[in-house]
């Protein structure tokens, strides 16, 4: 079932039981390629202390203890703009990602070696579940990937886990749906279910998918390190398990999300002048919608728009669609209603505990690339990524 429409999407996340560990969900991603206990395969009470000890480490108090860190990282990585040089944005995406999740995860970790890993991870995961000949091979590959990240991150190996099958599902962002924009790749829907592989623009053309990452954009901001065991200290293949999950979430979500949104800002040079205020970053998250499918199953039966949804049944679930990402630009002096932004990081129990982490980080990042008024000098595609993305989007100064 395709859900787009923006009360039929709500009503799918907070009226529908999902079934958080069936082949072609996150959750089942994480079951067979991290090991239960990655907050995505949870259910019930454990599901809601995992949350509540993950919110805790991303409240008003967590994200102030990290925000220092990564704007420090940003003006110094940004420097080169103000004496006529240029910028890769997307290795300092990566670099931003990579700190932030090994400071919410208690990990002493070269940022850019645990982004890797976890790109690493998020990208086979997602090419693993295509269609061809190479499918078994690219399981395997998965398997690799997901085993380097857990060593790394402390969780032990792929036989350490205390479940899951070794197959992989699909990713939280479905089969490849682009961005939508000026410069930000196609439109959900080139297909007939808007499972290509990529878009008609520049960024659309990774295969989308995600694998272990979040069900929103912050996932770029999830920590785990707390008392339910999801970080590196949490007792085990387990924690380990929600460590590298929230990994891949952070390093993935991030690295899409924040040189889109520059690329945009960049393409309608008037969005500079609103680049302090909230507004501009909400409307750019909107509209990027960093994942933007869900593919969920339903646990138990309901209705959709009058459409009856039994157990067992698939849906696909178009947070572009829901949030107007496809009807409305970004436009920061009559945004999109609150409630309808926040649809890209879910809702009900389902919303991202890490939104305002990735809202701040966002604005920071515009905040601190506004006073050059970049320009695009040049971009390449990441057809490789678990999300669409770019390779490359290297700035100067206007």
């Amino acid at each position: 079932m395709l859900v787009h429409d923006r009360d039929a999407y709500l009503a799918a996340l907070t009226r529908i039981p999902l079934d958080r560990t069936a082949e072609g969900t996150t959750g089942g991603a994480v079951d067979r390629l991290a090991g239960a206990g990655g907050l995505f395969d949870q259910q019930g009470a454990e599901h809601r202390r995992a949350r509540r000890d993950v919110a805790d480490g991303l409240g008003v108090a967590g994200v102030d203890r990290l925000r220092p860190g990564w704007i420090k990282l940003i003006d110094e990585r940004l420097a080169p703009l103000g004496n006529g040089g240029s910028v890769d944005l997307v290795p300092l995406a990566a670099e931003i990602a990579g700190s932030t999740a090994a400071a919410l995860l208690g990990l002493e970790l070269d940022p850019l070696v645990l982004a890797a890993a976890a790109q690493e991870a998020g990208a086979t995961a997602a090419r693993a579940h295509l269609p061809g000949i190479r499918r078994r091979r690219a399981a395997r590959e998965a398997e690799l990937a997901a085993e380097r990240l857990l060593e790394l991150v402390g969780g032990g190996t792929i036989e350490d886990r205390p479940a899951g099958d070794g197959q992989i599902g699909h990713g939280p962002t479905g089969d490849g749906p682009t961005g939508h924009g000026p410069i930000a790749g196609g439109q959900i829907g080139d297909g007939p279910t808007g499972d290509t592989l990529g878009g008609d623009g520049p960024t659309g053309d990774g295969p989308a998918g995600g694998a272990l990452g979040g069900g929103g954009p912050a996932g770029g901001a999830l920590g785990g390190g707390g008392p339910a065991g999801g970080g590196p200290g949490g007792g085990g293949p387990a924690g380990g398990g929600l460590a590298a999950t929230l990994a891949v979430a952070a390093v993935n979500t991030t690295v899409a999300a924040l040189p889109r949104a520059a690329a945009w800002a960049c393409a309608d040079g008037a969005l500079w002048a609103y680049a302090r205020e909230p507004a501009l970053a909400d409307e750019l998250l909107r509209v990027t919608s960093p994942t933007p499918l869900l593919p969920r199953v339903a646990a138990g039966g309901g209705d959709l728009g009058r459409c009856p949804v039994r157990a067992g049944d698939r849906m696909l679930l178009v947070a572009r669609h829901a949030a107007d990402a496809h009807h409305r630009d970004p436009d920061p002096d009559r945004p999109a209603p609150a409630r309808t932004a926040q649809l890209v990081f879910g809702a009900g129990p389902h919303a991202c505990p890490g939104a305002r982490l990735a809202r701040l980080q966002l604005g920071d990042f515009l905040a601190a690339l506004a006073p050059h008024r970049p320009v695009v000098v040049r971009a390449r595609v990441d057809r490789r990524s678990a999300l669409p993305g770019w390779r490359s989007l290297i700035v100067r100064a206007a």
